[in-house]
């Protein structure tokens, strides 16, 4: 999502020139330790579990939540749940997004695992399902790993440290036809089979993709104006390298300005900025121009909507951009239209029909930019331990 550039700016304070110069000069790169995760090492030592679950929490998370919590008290087993903790009741409100993250994570479990040659039996939601509406403390997976020579690698895997979700303007130039062929067949193993339906709107079909523009402008400005949803991503920011560093999650804030005006306290976080805020007026129409470089976007339907139809398409969604990496090309997920509070039924609608994916029977599980992009960094990551419960 784009939501990197909130800015608050109360009682029209000012600092001086010299402070900005100053901290002008400050490194926008996230800190070492933020990003020590991705540097998974060549080969496992020990328990195997370690190396392949090292890759798993690299899998994107809606708001880069990482909600996933583990148990390994069993030899050459995971027990994968979410942590309620880290939920979006505003945003997500039945936590389908929070479902789907599970199945990314799930998905590059199981290829990092084929990668030295261990099978991932994946049994989902073992002690039962949880409701449509909420969720609880009932697994989401057990895995057991065991040795097979069959285990083929997955030619995706060297991708996983790659992979990053682009929120930058793109490139003008469309997506090759190959390009999109290797993404859509990509997502062939997820386990929905004819229940998911992957598409493209391209630059063949300006009226489509500015209509898909027109959608996703209108979504992001709704939860920008939404006080309770804004409070929720505020809720997850992250300013400057040292709250980066300590909490290696949510969305980083990282730019010299954004440092200065959280430094002085002229960034409130704790409150919506009010109608016609000249800061949310900005961030609009930064968005708004990002969107109109868009020259292609991809999406997921799929027929049925429970629980583990939304894990699977996790599992085809993190597919489906490694193999966009792999043919350098970038997504970004726009999820705002896509979410069911209120608010957003104009643009829920409209999404649906656009995407000829009739209701209730089908949902619109993913709905992403694509092109090419300036490279970017990674997301912060916790790192594995944080994941691992004690009990």
């Amino acid at each position: 999502m784009q939501r990197r550039q909130f800015i608050r700016l109360v009682g029209g304070g000012v600092f001086s020139a010299s402070a900005v110069t100053a901290l002008s000069a400050c490194s926008t790169r996230l800190p070492d330790e933020a990003v020590a995760a991705w540097r998974v090492p060549a080969a496992p030592t020990g328990d195997p579990r370690q190396w392949v679950l090292s890759h798993a929490i690299l899998a994107p998370h809606s708001h880069n939540l990482q909600s996933w919590l583990l148990d390994l008290r069993q030899p050459d087993e995971v027990v994968l749940s979410c942590d309620l903790t880290r939920l979006l009741p505003e945003t997500d409100p039945y936590s389908r997004q929070m479902m789907m993250s599970q199945g990314t994570f799930l998905e590059l479990l199981d290829i990092a695992a084929r990668q030295i040659g261990l099978r991932a039996d994946i049994t989902l939601f073992p002690q039962g399902v949880h409701g449509p509406q909420a969720l609880s403390a009932l697994p989401t997976a057990h895995v057991r790993l065991v040795a097979d020579a069959s285990a083929q690698p997955d030619p995706l895997y060297a991708h996983i440290v790659q992979r990053r979700t682009n929120r930058e303007a793109y490139e003008p130039r469309m997506p090759s036809q190959a390009a999109m062929a290797a993404i859509a067949a990509s997502t062939s193993p997820s386990g929905l089979g004819q229940a998911l339906r992957v598409g493209f709107a391209t630059g063949e079909q300006p009226d489509t993709v500015q209509r898909h523009r027109d959608i996703a402008k209108t979504a992001w400005r709704i939860e920008l104006e939404t006080p309770r949803t804004l409070l929720e991503s505020y809720h997850w920011l992250r300013v400057g390298p040292e709250e980066i560093a300590r909490h290696r999650d949510g969305i980083s804030l990282n730019s010299p300005m954004i440092r200065a005006l959280d430094a002085l306290g002229l960034f409130d976080r704790t409150q919506a900025p009010p109608p016609g805020d000249a800061s949310l007026k900005s961030q609009i129409t930064d968005f708004n121009a990002k969107l109109d470089t868009t020259p292609a976007f991809f999406y997921m339907v799929t027929h049925g909507n429970d629980r583990p139809t939304q894990v699977n398409a996790g599992r085809a969604y993190v597919r489906a951009q490694l193999a966009a990496t792999a043919q350098g090309l970038s997504m970004h997920p726009l999820q705002q239209a896509l979410q069911e509070y209120p608010e957003q039924a104009g643009p829920y609608t409209d999404i649906h029909a656009l995407l000829q994916a009739p209701r209730p029977s089908h949902t619109v599980q993913m709905w992403a930019r694509l092109g090419h992009a300036p490279a970017v960094g990674p997301a912060p990551r916790r790192g594995l331990a944080a994941h691992v419960r004690d009990s």
